[in-house]
């Protein structure tokens, strides 16, 4: 087989114009704004029909199943083969809610398969930056059935049945598939999850498109993917020292390093490792060459390379399969 160029993969973000989107993604990542409402970026997609696009290098303009297909687990890591086959199993996004998202659930692996032959989502959000009063909806605040939810959508008093959290930058929550949920306005964050694009709308506060229409809700969907449970805490606890673990679940595992001067990495070579830049400014060192990192900027590290050195001082979140 070809060998793979052992270097980070640098993408063209997908920018995606939404209702709820605003300006923040483009001052942040340093790019002209071309277009009004940008709510996401996709930094790292092998979603079909959104297949990231390698930005330079010597697979400039090659996508990223492209590489997928040419190197295998030299890019993926043996043990994301063995698991996912040829497929991607990450998507990685930055979020930009210039208004309030609508309240959702996304459904378990068992649930996406059955009724759209594809991976549920689980997820992970990491706020970069939040206004004043800005504010995360995740979980329940009352425990229901099914039928009483049912109720309280038809009823229009669904979203009062929300948790409600302060939001601050280096908040961290997870949302395991089945976790009701929405993104307040003036949060921009870093959301890290499966290769899925399934989502189920409950509530999206009656707001109409320019043409008028209202977006479609999905609340018999959403009935038998929510998990009531109601817990004490939805919030993850802070992140506490230089390099630290926030998340760690079936899919992914996330730590948080605050770089000051260098760092030596050593990643796990059966699975490929991705790098986000949350702020500040680094250099990324490897055998070949270097790679800068600034805020906004994502890198996909093959699983061939291992061994990189950071320097600078920057705040970096770490994921991997």
């Amino acid at each position: 087989m070809e060998k793979i160029d052992r270097r980070p993969l640098s993408f063209v973000p997908y920018l995606k114009s939404v209702i709820w989107g605003g300006e923040k993604i483009c001052r942040y990542k340093g790019i002209p704004q071309t277009e009004p409402n940008i709510g996401e970026s996709w930094e790292i997609s092998a979603v079909p029909g959104h297949e990231s696009v390698v930005a330079e290098g010597p697979y400039k303009g090659e996508t990223l199943t492209d590489l997928i297909d040419r190197f295998g687990a030299q890019l993926l890591g043996e043990r994301v083969v063995e698991r996912y086959g040829g497929e991607f199993p990450l998507l990685i996004k930055l979020i930009d809610a210039n208004d309030n998202l609508s309240v959702q659930v996304h459904p378990d692996d068992d649930l996406a398969r059955e009724r759209h032959g594809c991976a549920g989502k689980t997820e992970m959000w990491y706020i970069i930056q939040s206004d004043e009063d800005a504010r995360i909806y995740a979980g329940l605040n009352t425990s229901m059935t099914p039928a009483e939810y049912v109720e309280r959508v038809d009823a229009g008093t669904f979203a009062e049945t929300l948790a409600v959290h302060e939001s601050h930058p280096g908040d961290i929550f997870f949302l395991p598939a089945g976790r009701v949920h929405a993104i307040g306005a003036g949060n921009l964050l870093a959301e890290i999850q499966q290769s899925s694009d399934i989502t189920y709308r409950i509530y999206d506060y009656d707001r109409r498109d320019a043409e008028g229409r209202s977006r479609e809700l999905h609340t018999a969907q959403a009935k038998d993917a929510i998990d009531y449970t109601v817990r004490d805490d939805y919030k993850n606890a802070p992140a506490v020292g230089a390099d630290t673990e926030i998340v760690s679940c079936d899919y992914f595992v996330t730590r948080r390093i605050l770089l000051d001067g260098e760092k030596s990495l050593t990643l796990d070579p059966s699975a490929f490792t991705v790098i986000i830049c949350l702020d500040g400014t680094a250099t990324l060192r490897y055998g070949g060459g270097e790679t800068p990192l600034t805020a906004g900027h994502t890198l996909l590290i093959p699983a061939a390379l291992t061994t990189l050195i950071l320097d600078g001082q920057a705040t970096l979140l770490i994921t991997h399969p």
